[in-house]
């Protein structure tokens, strides 16, 4: 890299960085972990030199429109409560076709959509994404209500991984409407506003199973009226006219035309705009200089940062049990106490607990100062064995009170990782190859996912039970744990042993990995208030 590029990147302001990385890190503390929207978090950002002003009543009053569409299209009431309905009188299904041929569809679908879901966010601009998401929402309700085959409930498992996969458009989407300046208030509200939505719909759906003593079916119902509505909204939604990676390359390619000696990583950073000493010129553009490219050529460096590996591969496992989890807890709890006409379950309530406790943990984050390039395997360790604990209590418990307390705490001590995590992974990265790294984990994670459903859940697998499957994952989770704790050791070690020798750890002399250099001290900055994003 040309010397003059990496001092052109030193001149950027602190303030600079740490709203890039905040930008990251809000998205990354969704309600069920999705892990998507960190990578999109900053996928909507563009060069500063491309923004222009706005007219503040203008972007202001399509920020509270889109915040009021991410609020509306979280309120599902009916969702908790798809499992007990499928497992009801209504629809009659057993609770092995539940566990072992309609869900793990989930995964195979959110798998398969997950890469074209992240390119056509970008190609398309964000709105034709949000308008799938929004058909698919409406698709999964018809089928619960009018469905009645296994065929058909499948059928609703592959439109359910469609909806998770575009979540990323709309935690991108927020960042095409403002200047750079206001990432970090408008990453609050939309964040806000989702996390409002989902306790407002647990709650509402609990409250209507527990007072209003309605049916699974009519509850369904409503659910389905809130997501037309949503639909609705997604056709008034305004059409960015930028993107990060394809609308930004093409006007890239523009630029060289107009200035060919212009050096391409001038090119892709246009805040850089003095010349290049050591880049020649290029007289043409070419697909391999996108930025899309040249960004998936640097990630395999990625790979040789320690902190930035360590926590990309605990992105990877962890949030493949996280999911796992997530997706087959509701089967347990009905087996544990089944649903029937005299008794009435709680799982909207347990959903509003659990999301209201991860808000909390994800904001005790930021004010946790811990030297994080010392310690983080041991903290994960010991909040990994935390989390195989309560995985095991799941699994062998008969007290369905005992079961939710121990899935609020499981849920709630994952997200309060997840920021911190995304502030380690970002805080040395450029803001777009924080989003490729971003969704490059989360695929991997899907891909993960999809192999141990298809091993112990899947009917063409083993077809285990659901206590079982909870086993597994006890022991998915032991295993995480003994090789935290191993390289904790191994960490640990190594950095007394070279304090006491005088000098510094491996990973306290690392060079960023990026396009665009920042200064290498930012990562080992402990995570404390005002240098993480809280929620």
């Amino acid at each position: 890299m040309a010397a003059g590029d990496t001092e052109g990147s030193g001149d950027r302001s602190e303030e600079e960085k740490e709203m890039d990385q905040k930008a990251c890190e809000y998205f990354e503390q969704q309600e069920d972990g999705d892990v998507a929207m960190a990578a999109s978090a900053v996928e909507a950002q563009s060069p500063p030199g491309e923004e222009k002003a706005r007219d503040p009543r203008k972007w202001k009053w399509s920020v509270i429109f889109l915040c009021f569409y991410g609020f509306m299209v979280s309120i599902k009431p009916g969702e908790p409560f798809i499992t007990p309905y499928l497992l009801s009188p209504e629809k009659n299904f057993t609770r092995e076709q539940v566990t072992n041929e309609i869900t793990p569809v989930l995964t195979y679908s959110y798998m398969a959509v997950l890469v074209p879901a992240f390119l056509l966010t970008d190609l398309l601009r964000y709105k034709p994404v949000l308008i799938l998401q929004g058909i698919s929402q409406v698709v999964i309700w018809v089928i619960l209500l009018l469905g009645s085959t296994l065929l058909q409930m499948q059928f609703m498992e592959f439109f359910y991984g469609i909806t998770m996969a575009c979540r990323v458009a709309y935690s991108s989407y927020i960042f095409s409407l403002v200047n750079p300046v206001l990432y970090q208030r408008v990453a609050g509200y939309s964040r806000s506003s989702v996390l409002l939505g989902v306790f407002t719909s647990s709650v509402l759906g609990q409250l209507c199973l527990s007072l209003g003593n309605i049916s699974f079916y009519t509850l369904n119902g409503i659910s389905l009226g809130f997501v037309s509505f949503g639909l609705l909204l997604s056709l008034c939604l305004p059409w960015p006219k930028r993107s990060l990676f394809f609308n930004r390359a093409t006007q890239a390619q523009r630029e060289l035309v107009a200035a060919a000696t212009k050096p391409e990583l001038d090119k892709m950073n246009p805040e850089d705009g003095g010349p290049s000493s050591a880049a020649p010129p290029r007289p043409a553009s070419t697909w391999k200089d996108s930025v899309f490219v040249q960004m998936l050529l640097e990630v395999r460096n990625v790979l040789k940062r320690p902190n930035l590996r360590l926590w990309s591969l605990w992105w990877v496992f962890n949030s493949t049990g996280y999911y796992l989890v997530l997706f087959y807890v509701h089967i347990l709890w009905n087996k544990v106490y089944p649903a029937t006409e005299n008794k009435k379950v709680y799982n909207g309530g347990v959903e509003a607990a659990s999301t209201l406790l991860s808000a909390i943990t994800a904001f005790a984050a930021g004010f946790v100062k811990i030297r994080w390039h010392i310690w983080s395997e041991l903290v994960i360790g010991v909040i990994t064995a935390v989390q195989a604990g309560l995985l095991l209590l799941m699994g062998t418990t008969e007290n369905i009170w005992v079961c939710y307390i121990a899935y609020v705490l499981f849920r709630g001590f994952y997200q309060f990782l997840v920021p911190v995590a995304t502030f380690q992974i970002a805080s040395s990265l450029t803001k777009e190859l924080c989003a490729l790294v971003f969704g490059i984990n989360t695929f991997f994670g899907t891909v993960l996912k999809s192999i141990i459903n298809l091993i112990f859940s899947d009917k063409r697998g083993l077809a285990l039970d659901v206590h079982s499957q909870f086993l597994v994952y006890f022991i998915y989770f032991t295993i995480l744990t003994v090789v935290y704790f191993v390289c904790a050791a191994v960490v640990i070690v190594r950095h007394y042993r070279n304090e006491r020798g005088g000098g510094g750890g491996a990973r306290d002399q690392a060079t960023p990995t990026e396009l665009n250099p920042v200064v290498s001290s930012k990562e080992l900055e402990p995570l404390s208030n005002g240098k993480s994003g809280k929620p």
